[in-house]
């Protein structure tokens, strides 16, 4: 290993832009990757993938290494850039006003690339009135209830974005649009959720956010929760799903509201088997292929 990956391995990202005037953002970090703000007001999201550290500039959409970094910052050759870095691991260095009293958080190294789906999540906004959505006949009087507000939003090209969610926070997000499904680069599936709250008693699971909010609508509940897997289940999802479930209080009903298929009745079958003692399993199948379907006959837009 050369003297440039080794500084990109074992310099920690975290602390040298600490040391630039860059605070942590704590509300926006999560144990795969910290968001960082800097004394212009410049917002990086650092991580730590294929055991590199990487950083991803949402203002500037720009990326990199400790190695850019410090040329982003100080300019300079590759030669003067070795010089900044053997300085830092050589000498002690006082920990940053920002840092202080506050734990840094302590990044897992992944196979995928958690900063850039965070970078681009960054770069999606809410729109409570959708034309993909609306024609699938979720309007703006659903998402803007508390239960669902927030939890999809769009991106520059008018994608629906649903959020997936894991034990270390952001993973990667679902896109749709007409004609189109596509998944975050760099993520993986986690679980996609509505919001939670202390007095839900039920907890609707579906393959798709869309039929989970298509499920609320048909049978609306104040009291009950939604997950989707977003289709087929990865191997992270069985415990994430179990983690869910044991959540809910004593003797809460768990609906399984899988596609009218033979998919469904193999996902509704893992579930089951997944359940904790706590929960009573409830099967509710849709009339057509799915909730989503359902709905859209409903209201005549199939």
């Amino acid at each position: 290993m050369n003297e440039l990956d080794r500084f990109k391995e074992d310099i920690d990202l975290v602390d040298f832009a600490g040391s630039r005037g860059y605070a942590i953002e704590e509300r926006e970090s999560w144990r795969g990757s910290v968001a960082m703000r800097g004394p212009s007001g410049d917002k990086i999201i650092i991580s730590k993938g294929s055991g590199k550290w990487v950083f991803y500039s949402v203002k500037e959409q720009t990326n990199g290494t400790i190695i850019d970094f410090v040329q982003r910052h100080d300019g300079g050759s590759l030669g003067d850039v070795r010089k900044v870095l053997r300085n830092w691991c050589g000498s002690t260095r006082p920990v940053p006003l920002s840092q202080k009293k506050k734990p840094k958080k302590k990044l897992g190294i992944t196979k995928k690339d958690r900063g850039k789906v965070q970078a681009e999540w960054e770069k999606t906004r809410f729109k409570a009135a959708v034309p993909y959505l609306t024609g699938r006949g979720i309007g703006e009087a659903v998402l803007t209830l508390p239960r669902f507000f927030g939890k999809c939003r769009i991106d520059w090209r008018q994608n629906v974005i649903f959020p997936h969610y894991d034990k270390k926070g952001l993973c990667g997000f679902e896109k749709k649009n007409h004609n189109f499904t596509g998944f975050a680069k760099g993520g993986i599936k986690g679980l996609w959720f509505s919001h939670c709250f202390p007095d839900d008693k039920s907890l609707v699971i579906s393959e798709t956010a869309i039929d989970s909010i298509s499920h609320y609508v048909l049978k609306p509940s104040e009291t009950t929760r939604y997950l989707s897997i977003g289709g087929g289940m990865n191997e992270q999802q069985p415990d994430l799903i179990r983690a869910s479930m044991e959540k809910m209080p004593t003797e809460s009903e768990v609906i399984l509201a899988f596609d009218n298929d033979k998919d469904g009745e193999r996902y509704t079958d893992e579930v089951t088997a997944l359940a904790p003692p706590s929960v009573i399993i409830r099967r509710d199948k849709a009339t057509g292929k799915d909730w989503n379907h359902d709905l859209k006959t409903k209201l005549g837009l199939n």
